[in-house]
């Protein structure tokens, strides 16, 4: 294990963020491409349970394969579960204003923004933090899974407020493992090429989470 935290951590994260602002273009584009096609919509509903599925297989193989598969592997599974987000996402452009809908993507990246920096910088271990963050994680997709079926809009407004909180936790965890991550390999370029892909994927998952949250939350409906 090297410790760098100099030009070459600048550079991971650099990449890190790079990656994931490549994955929210794609979703964002192919979610506002979808909304306006009428036969991409249909597409997309006749066949939003194997969407779904897809997106669960992709990031399944993504986790266990971690290292066995190449950076160019990573890199297009990852694409490629970011263009099936962007399907499955359209719905917002369909439901929500466009106007409300920026705001609050504004708002989620500066939250975003401001645990990021927090992982990134605090000297705190937050590893315990994590695994309870794990947990409420759980419990949220549990009572999600609950409130699907007894529907309840104060429950869901709980819900969401409780998610809000997890993954804004978990991006400030994220960041300090990836910081971890970029430590022990360090002197190893074909590891932190697909390190950054990885992370990258763990910081998009936390930034749609948020931004899904607060606009079921705050989002505008289209009349």
């Amino acid at each position: 294990m090297v410790i760098d935290s100099g030009n070459g951590m600048s550079k991971f994260f650099t990449k890190v963020y790079l990656w994931m602002f490549v994955g929210l273009l794609i979703s964002f584009g192919v979610a506002y491409y979808t909304s306006t096609n009428l036969n991409m919509i249909y597409f997309m509903l006749r066949n939003y349970t194997w969407i779904i599925l897809a997106e669960l297989l992709v990031v399944i193989f993504f986790s266990f394969l971690r290292r066995k598969v190449s950076s160019l592997v990573a890199g297009i599974l990852f694409v490629v579960y970011a263009a099936l987000s962007g399907l499955t996402l359209s719905s917002i452009f369909i439901v929500y204003e466009i106007g409300s809908i920026g705001m609050v993507f504004l708002s989620a990246a500066l939250m975003f923004g401001l645990l990021a920096v927090y992982g990134y910088v605090t000297k705190n271990d937050l590893s315990s933090m994590g695994k309870i963050l794990i947990f409420a994680l759980l419990a949220i997709i549990i009572m999600s899974l609950i409130n699907l079926f007894v529907y309840n809009s104060t429950f869901g407004v709980i819900i969401s407020v409780i998610s809000i909180v997890v993954f804004l936790g978990l991006t400030a965890w994220d960041m300090q493992n990836l910081k971890m991550i970029y430590n022990y390999y360090a002197s190893d370029d074909k590891e932190l090429n697909k390190a950054s892909i990885y992370g990258a994927l763990d910081l998009y998952l936390d930034f749609i989470n948020i931004f899904l949250q607060l606009l079921s939350l705050f989002g505008k409906r289209k009349d």
